[in-house]
């Protein structure tokens, strides 16, 4: 009975400190301050390379490990080359400008008011031909084709009332200058036909619609990519969409 009593007699803080052999009362030495516990993933990489890694992350379709993994590229490659890349980030933000005619990439001259790019300075390109696309990407793509032999103008984007993108805010503005004063486009020469090279989409569709309208009197024939079956497709696995542009864009034989 006695034992269970003491057991649950409250120990005072003296006897919480003392070890068995001490006297009572004595005090055990306090407990040496543990080290700061580690931080985990901190501290792993020089400040540099975390840096490099935080940057590559933030392009589009780089998540972290790759990141890593390029950074590390970038480590294992020759001094030379590493620079190189350097070099050429710096010359893409620092030269490359809109064409003051299309509006495509073209690199910075002397002058930057006067900036034009190779397409439109191009004295073999049938100026009086101009296809518009939304982006510069799509003036490449178009042009890795190796048929359109004319001129471009990029709308750098597309009417998006959803995405709270007006005409105002594309360079529709320019595109009609250059149909109505010649001197606007390449080489002085008058525009006769206004190709529409924009995406098939609700968007797309859309500043179609728009450009057609805002061109209707300016003079010009204005007209568009065909739409249908692609080369090599098969009917069966083609959607109703695409059928019915090719059903209604069939041409004579």
């Amino acid at each position: 009975m006695w034992e269970a009593a003491l057991r649950l007699w409250p120990m005072s803080d003296e006897l919480k400190h003392t070890t068995p052999g001490e006297p009572d009362g004595a005090k055990r030495a306090p407990a040496p301050a543990s080290a700061a516990p580690m931080r985990v993933g901190v501290g792993a990489y020089p400040e540099s390379v975390t840096r490099l890694i935080e940057e590559l992350a933030k392009l589009p379709g780089i998540g972290r490990r790759s990141a890593e993994r390029l950074a590390f590229f970038i480590l294992k490659s020759p001094k030379a080359e590493a620079l190189e890349l350097a070099r050429a980030v710096t010359d893409v933000k620092q030269r490359v400008r809109h064409c003051r005619v299309c509006y495509n990439l073209a690199d910075n001259g002397p002058d930057a008011a006067a900036t034009i790019c190779s397409i439109c300075a191009d004295d073999r390109r049938d100026r009086s031909k101009v296809m518009v696309v939304e982006q510069p990407r799509d003036l490449i793509a178009l042009e890795q084709a190796g048929v359109y032999k004319g001129v471009y103008h990029v709308l750098m984007g597309r009417i998006a009332p959803l995405e709270g993108v007006k005409a105002g805010d594309l360079t529709i503005h320019d595109l009609l200058h250059r149909v109505r004063e010649p001197g606007a486009n390449a080489g002085g020469v008058p525009v006769r036909e206004v190709i529409l090279a924009l995406n098939p989409s609700l968007e797309g569709d859309g500043t179609g619609l728009h450009l057609q309208h805002a061109l209707g009197g300016a003079g010009v024939i204005v007209t568009r990519l065909a739409r249908g079956l692609p080369t090599g497709s098969q009917l069966e696995f083609a959607s109703k969409a695409v059928l019915a542009d090719a059903i209604q864009e069939r041409r004579a034989m």
